[in-house]
This record gives structure tokens, C-alpha cells and sequence, in this order.
């Protein structure tokens, strides 16, 4: 019984290695490996284009908020000027 195990897990062993070169083996793990590297590059440089955008965005929606704050203080400011004179 062990016998026919034996010989059967063998055959097991050779249509695994026979499946694994078909698709492609090594050359085709290098291949995927590469175009995932490339993926992954672009998947960066749009992340880093994005993120200046949003710098971008946000500096100028800072100035927009801060230039409002600083309209509403001036209007205060003049008025505690008047009262004070």
C-alpha cells in the first residue's frame, strides 16, 4: 500500500513541475514581476501628482479662509479704534 502511495504522489510531482513550466516558470515570475515593479511605479507618480494638487488646493483655499477671517477682524478692529477714541 505504501508502495502505490509512493508511486502515485511521484506522478503528483511531475504533472506539478509539467503545470508549473507550462505557465510560464521562472520567466514568466520575472515577467509579472516587472510589470507589477511598472505598476507600481506609476501608482507613485500619480499618488505624488495628486498630493501636490491637494498641496495646491489647500494653500489656496487657506488664503481664501484667512483672507476672510482677516476682512471680518478688520471691521472689529476699527470699531474698538473708534470706541477708543
Amino acid at each position: 500500500m505504501e508502495t502505490l502511495a509512493l508511486i502515485i504522489s511521484i506522478i503528483a510531482l511531475i504533472i506539478a513541475i509539467a503545470a508549473y513550466h507550462k505557465a510560464g516558470g521562472v520567466a514568466g515570475l520575472k515577467k509579472q514581476t516587472e510589470v507589477l515593479a511598472n505598476v507600481g511605479d506609476t501608482i507613485v507618480k500619480a499618488t505624488d501628482s495628486l498630493r501636490d494638487k491637494t498641496a495646491d488646493l489647500l494653500d489656496r483655499m487657506e488664503g481664501v479662509v484667512r483672507g476672510t477671517e482677516e476682512s471680518k477682524e478688520k471691521p472689529k478692529a476699527r470699531e474698538k479704534r473708534e470706541g477708543q477714541k
